[in-house]
């Protein structure tokens, strides 16, 4: 009788010491693990004003900024100024001989001239022509309405009138492009030649800093790049290339948020001109924008990042672009209902400075998962933390 009783006070310990241990298992891997639930970051969803962010490159440049180009190869003899060096308008830079190009600008000036002149003396020859068979139009009709022509020689002058006219529009479209064509060199030159004199001497033709001088003493400058940069005293400005779909909405007037990397440095600055013209290469338009006078320490050549602020969307759902998800061409986002994540599409507008328009998906007082939705499916349970977990 002892014996079995000592047999159920062993099986009665058992089970005490084994709902113990079990116990303290749950309570130790709940400890380990955490409370149930993926830890997410929300924000209230709320209306607020957007307005269109457009970033793109650009560059500061002296508003005076002079560019001299050589109009072919060209040795150097002699350099007279360096990079940073202050210049005076009038200044030699340096000397280039331009022998060859001296040359092919009285090459370009002679055919120019011969040009026009061909075009005056063709059509002095082409007018007189046209004048001759309109004259004998006319004269054929006169003697048709008193019987001394048919009706075939009326027709036959017409045509040979209306070929002479043809024939003299047709010639006189080629020689005009030849005189353009001759024009565009002699122009490309002048342009040149406006800042070289008869001794080669490159001349500076504004005052200010000598930003870059690619000209060395006895090597060659080439006609793909300047010679020299002059960036004037004073006044600096922005240019900035925009796409097609961006130039409509921008006008003289407006402004634009600007950020100079190299010295950390914001400022606002103003539109002055927005070309209306693509760039044939790039077919990209050019926005120049005015520098504040307050701007410090800027340099021709620095790189800027210019923002522009178009399209505006007032009382609508902002929320981060950081919380939006994608797949394929689905966007999606996650909230938060009953400590349950719920799975919403939506579709997006306006995008500003880290902040999407939502126009249709989301409505104001939701719970939107803004950390952590990437780890989450539609229904699963969450538990909402702040800051990092």
């Amino acid at each position: 009788m002892k014996h079995r009783d000592k047999q159920l006070t062993a099986l009665l310990l058992a089970a005490v010491m084994t709902a113990s241990l079990t116990a303290c298992g749950e309570k130790k891997a709940e400890e380990e693990t955490g409370p149930a639930g993926v830890a997410v970051q929300v924000e209230t969803v709320a209306a607020d004003t957007i307005t269109a962010a457009n970033k793109v490159s650009g560059r500061i440049s002296a508003d005076n900024e002079a560019t001299i180009m050589a109009a072919s190869t060209a040795k150097c003899t002699a350099v007279f100024k360096n990079a940073g060096d202050t210049v005076e308008k009038g200044d030699v830079l340096c000397t280039l001989d331009m022998g060859s190009t001296l040359a092919s600008y009285d090459a370009a000036r002679i055919s120019y001239d011969a040009a026009v002149r061909s075009y005056q003396d063709q059509k002095s020859i082409l007018d007189k022509q046209v004048k001759l068979a309109k004259d004998n139009v006319d004269n054929t009709k006169a003697l048709y309405e008193i019987g001394a022509a048919s009706k075939l020689e009326v027709d036959n002058a017409e045509i040979s009138y209306e070929s002479a006219a043809a024939s003299r529009a047709s010639a006189l479209a080629q020689l005009e492009a030849g005189i353009q064509n001759a024009k565009s060199g002699l122009e490309q030159l002048d342009v040149v030649m406006d800042n070289v004199d008869k001794e080669g001497n490159v001349i500076a033709p504004v005052s200010g800093t000598l930003v870059t001088m690619n000209a060395s003493e006895g090597a060659y400058v080439s006609s793909s790049m300047p010679v020299a940069v002059i960036g004037g005293a004073g006044q600096m400005k922005v240019t900035a290339s925009v796409s097609e779909t961006l130039v409509p909405k921008l006008s003289a007037g407006d402004t634009a948020d600007v950020y100079v990397s190299s010295l950390d440095a914001h400022f606002t600055a103003t539109i002055s001109s927005v070309e209306r013209a693509a760039n044939m290469q790039t077919k990209l338009y050019a926005v120049t924008l005015t520098v504040p006078a307050d701007a410090e320490g800027l340099l021709s050549g620095m790189f800027a990042e210019v923002t522009f602020h178009t399209d505006v969307s007032e009382n609508t759902i902002v929320i981060p672009t950081e919380a939006i998800l994608t797949e394929h061409d689905t966007q999606y986002v996650f909230v938060v209902e009953d400590d349950t994540a719920r799975y919403v599409e939506i579709t997006t507008g306006l995008t500003g400075s880290g902040v999407t328009e939502v126009t249709s998906g989301l409505k104001a007082g939701q719970k939107l998962v803004t950390v952590g939705q990437a780890y989450l499916s539609d229904g699963d349970a969450v538990r909402v933390v702040s800051g990092e977990e």
